[in-house]
């Protein structure tokens, strides 16, 4: 039976990086889930009461221009979206460069065949980041959505901390395993709220 669920993403979260690699890996492997990828900002999550939302000034936000590309890829380009998504997280995490620089961006969507002028006209007029606003702002309103990377089906939403991550060429028994133990917790038993360690493996 196919599992159906939504899973958000801010490229700048660890956590969402090692969510996301897994789940690309069992897709990839052919896993049978519909994954509904959403983009969440972690900018405007944090902006404090009275202060103006990162919509209204995305140029200060460092996060936002990577969520823009991502989306954009996602609607458009989506048989490259699987490597562009992966190789986002990899400049913030791998490699230390800056997900604000266009240049960066631009250089991640000509080596997986996307078009970097196409991604970014949408950029520029507006419809990207749209785009991005409505999807952040819906699971913000349904589901009380505040953090990266929660996972949505039906009414039920979890934040979830994976501590492994799983590489393009990995064996995807594991990543097939973990993600389909987080969807059967999150379907099968949301009696579950908080299972969390103390301490931390170093």
């Amino acid at each position: 039976m196919t599992a159906e669920f939504t899973v958000t993403w801010d490229y700048r979260c660890p956590f969402a990086r090692n969510a996301h690699e897994h789940i690309l890996t069992g897709l990839a492997a052919g896993a049978d889930w519909t994954v509904h990828f959403a983009p969440f900002s972690l900018g405007q999550a944090h902006v404090e009461e009275g202060q103006p939302d990162v919509w209204d000034h995305p140029h200060d936000d460092r996060g936002i221009l990577a969520l823009q590309v991502g989306v954009t890829v996602r609607d458009h380009f989506p048989e490259q979206f699987p490597a562009v998504h992966r190789a986002l997280f990899a400049v913030r995490h791998d490699q230390g460069r800056h997900l604000e620089d266009p240049a960066v961006l631009r250089g991640v969507l000509t080596e997986h065949g996307v078009d970097p002028e196409d991604v970014f006209a949408r950029i520029d007029n507006g419809t990207a980041l749209d785009t991005v606003r409505a999807d952040h702002e819906r699971y913000v309103g349904s589901h009380s959505v505040w953090g990266v990377p929660t996972f949505i089906a039906g009414d039920q939403a979890v934040f979830v901390r994976l501590m492994s991550r799983s590489a393009a060429d990995a064996d995807p028994s594991g990543s097939l395993a973990t993600i389909g133990r987080v969807v059967d917790l999150l379907i099968g038993w949301p009696d579950l709220n908080e299972f969390k360690h103390t301490t931390l493996p170093r």
